[in-house]
């Protein structure tokens, strides 16, 4: 029963009076969710491209959010641009362990059900070393791959990445009813006008796995890049037509075989 510390993620904490309606003004989920368990959202550019994501979890009159830790510094700094004269305070919290179940009831601390998948299990944030993890996180990220969820920036671009490339819709991470936020027009527009050229999907390795940004092939034309991965499985952000082709695609030394999940949902063949 899988229990394991996440030492790449990082707590920040967004407290004061205005901290909801800071927040909520700038992300692309519906904050005020949080109450209920953790909530998955993304910090886009104003042209809307992704910058971070992370999950956001209420504790009090603060939100805690749990993200990337080589990206706690960017975010804290980032975040504090848009602060202007919210009464919000911006830092990052020591002490805390993200901690990740699946098959196994999670222990005390603030979380909940990770929100993209119910397969995906529980996160949790704990006093640090206060739990005894009997997995570690290359287990998780077996786990994750498994599923074909996202890991941030190891999957994402910064800057360039489209919100529903990534399974944003899907997996829950954004609100199409919540009202404005930054980078909502496009991210809005490319749903409703069907716009999605290429999407992260989950692809086995036949081989050595290659390295991050290796292009991959179909017919000697490139069709995207290969992203994370462990063994004999990785993410790609490949264009539809490769997903549908239906044959194995080039990547390095390697070969994939794309394996997309039963969640996700691609567009019709006509607008690829």
């Amino acid at each position: 029963m899988p229990i394991a510390v996440l030492p790449d993620r990082a707590v920040i904490a967004v407290a004061g009076p205005d901290a909801t309606p800071f927040l909520q003004g700038l992300v692309s989920n519906d904050v005020t969710l949080a109450a209920q368990g953790p909530v998955w959202a993304a910090l886009l550019t104003p042209q809307g491209k992704w910058l971070a994501d992370f999950f956001v979890l209420r504790d009090g009159d603060r939100l805690l959010l749990d993200g990337e830790r080589g990206q706690a510094a960017f975010l804290v700094q980032h975040l504090a641009r848009y602060r202007l004269r919210a009464k919000v305070a911006i830092a990052e919290e020591a002490g805390l362990d993200v901690v990740a179940t699946w098959d196994a009831a999670p222990p005390a601390g603030l979380g909940g059900r990770d929100p993209r998948l119910a397969e995906a299990g529980w996160r949790v944030l704990c006093p640090a070393g206060s739990v005894a993890a009997d997995a570690d996180a290359a287990a998780y990220d077996r786990h994750r791959l498994r599923l074909g969820l996202p890991d941030g920036s190891r999957d994402l671009e910064s800057g360039r990445t489209v919100l529903l490339e990534a399974g944003f819709d899907e997996l829950h991470g954004v609100s199409w009813t919540k009202g404005c936020y930054m980078g909502q027009e496009l991210t809005a527009r490319t749903r409703y006008r069907g716009l999605v050229k290429r999407r992260l999907v989950p692809v086995a390795v036949d081989g050595v796995l290659p390295n991050p940004g290796t292009p991959v092939l179909l017919d000697d034309a490139e069709v995207g890049t290969i992203r994370s991965g462990r063994g004999e499985r990785a993410m790609a952000l490949l264009r539809i037509e490769a997903i549908r082709a239906g044959r194995p695609l080039a990547c390095g030394a390697a070969v994939l075989h794309p394996d997309p999940p039963p969640w996700m949902v691609l567009p019709q063949a006509d607008a690829a």
